[in-house]
């Protein structure tokens, strides 16, 4: 009998399997899948990374004059871009591979079920699998909203979108999140007609409104069309193209139509009614532990619930293994954890919004410094966006980060650990940031909230 059993391959599960190895626990993982990473090492994150690297190469050839560079007639191959973007999947499931192999942990092809909360019963034809206790990560797929049928060639979701080879001439994106955003940039790049229709009445709604504000300009600039505060009553296809129907009555013609509105988690065809599983409309229900409602069984990832990020997913593998090792893990934060949209401008988060700080009745303090004031960001030719910093008034502990701009993904780490150690604002004068760099503009909106700016 194993000490663990995980049942997916992608972050999370991996991560929780190698901590678990780490413990000394034997441990299996069960993937259904030929390659190991799940959905973000496969068809999300790493390859839409990639061809979002491919656009802003592009992009930037297209503006070489600007620094003084001729160049002749730019030709851009979007397949070629296509096979980068597998290549670089390739190389990263195969690293996967090659930390189960040296942590010991046994790799099942199957797709597994639970027969009771210590059996697993595999599709693969072998024996069932025995562990004193299970791991959960069965992650999410697309969805797609009345009216809309996908049929993988015209009506497509991110997963078909990663082999299209040729780009449409024109597209429509239903969604305006963070998938929807990158796309939209990866298309108009290579020369789409662009159009994001969002049900809400801004891009990214989940980020502080003028974050979302800033990059619907920057998609004016890019002639990226939306449609904002607007439903989707129908999607049309003919031998001509595809029509999406909007509320209101207006109709969109075009060749291709993403639809990114969002993931449901994989709790099909699990076994979890059988077993006593709880099960929300957000998906498996878990404490803060990441322990499911019958002992021993724990549920990690996407298919928990948001925050559905990779990230989030691996943090959650490693609580639950260290809670399945007999360890006290601290629970985590949901509200600070990181999110990215990696579209340009970039956008980077964590922890509340002003908005949501202010409907929380905390006295509110807010720093801003722009990119326009940052040499370096002038330096580098872009100084786009900005960096707001959301404080306690009356702390000064910091609530808050939203930053939009040239690689402010990279900014975030000192924003999600100075919370973390209860590190206040006006503290921020102490820390040296090196001259000239990006990072330099998150400590002068720091210290912006708290009256203390010298550089703004």
């Amino acid at each position: 009998m194993y000490d663990l059993a995980v049942v997916g391959g992608g972050p999370g599960g991996y991560v929780a399997a190698i901590r678990a190895a780490q413990f000394g626990m034997r441990t299996v993982l069960v993937e259904k899948e030929p390659t190991l990473g799940g959905i973000c090492l496969n068809w999300g994150c790493i390859p839409s990374k990639s061809l979002l690297r491919n656009a802003e190469v592009l992009r930037l050839v297209g503006e070489s004059q600007r620094f003084g560079i001729s160049v002749g007639e730019v030709r851009a191959d979007y397949g070629a871009a296509v096979d980068r973007s597998r290549a670089v999947v390739d190389r990263t499931t195969k690293g996967v591979a090659f930390l189960m192999r040296k942590n010991g942990i046994e790799v099942r092809r199957a797709r597994a079920r639970l027969r009771s909360d210590q059996v697993l019963q595999c599709d693969d034809g072998g024996e069932d699998v025995n562990a004193q206790q299970i791991i959960l990560a069965t992650g999410a797929r697309a969805r797609s909203i009345p009216g809309v049928e996908l049929d993988g060639r015209r009506v497509i979701t991110s997963r078909e979108m990663l082999e299209v080879r040729d780009i449409p001439p024109r597209a429509v994106i239903i969604g305006g999140g963070a998938i929807g955003c990158e796309f939209a940039y990866v298309l108009a790049a290579y020369g789409s007609a662009v159009t994001v229709v969002e049900m809400l009445p801004r891009l990214l709604p989940q980020e502080d409104e003028e974050v979302s504000r800033e990059l619907e300009k920057a998609f004016d600039r890019q002639g990226i069309q939306r449609r904002t505060g607007t439903g989707v009553e129908g999607v049309e296809t003919g031998e001509r193209g595809v029509a999406v129907h909007l509320q209101g009555g207006e109709r969109l013609e075009c060749d291709l139509v993403l639809v990114a509105v969002g993931v449901q988690p994989n709790v099909e065809d699990l076994g979890l009614d059988e077993v006593g599983v709880a099960v929300t409309r957000q998906g498996i229900k878990v404490d803060e532990r990441m322990r499911t409602s019958v002992p021993g069984v724990y549920a990690i990832g996407d298919c928990v619930g948001p925050p559905l990020l990779a990230h989030v997913a691996s943090a959650e593998g490693v609580v639950a293994a260290e809670a399945a090792a007999g360890r006290e893990p601290e629970p985590l934060d949901g509200v600070q954890m990181p999110r990215c949209t990696y579209c340009v401008p970039q956008v980077a988060s964590v922890g509340y919004t002003e908005q949501q700080a202010r409907e929380r009745g905390v006295e509110v303090k807010v720093g801003k410094f722009p990119f326009s004031a940052s040499a370096r960001a002038h330096a580098a030719g872009d100084a786009t966006g900005f960096v707001k910093v959301v404080v306690d008034g009356g702390s000064g502990r910091i609530l808050g980060t939203h930053m939009i701009g040239a690689e402010v993904t990279e900014l975030l780490p000192e924003m999600v650990m100075a919370p973390a150690l209860d590190v206040r604002a006006d503290q921020f004068e102490r820390f040296v940031h090196a001259h000239p760099t990006l990072s330099e503009a998150v400590k002068h909106a720091t210290m912006a909230a708290v009256g203390l700016a010298i550089d703004i």
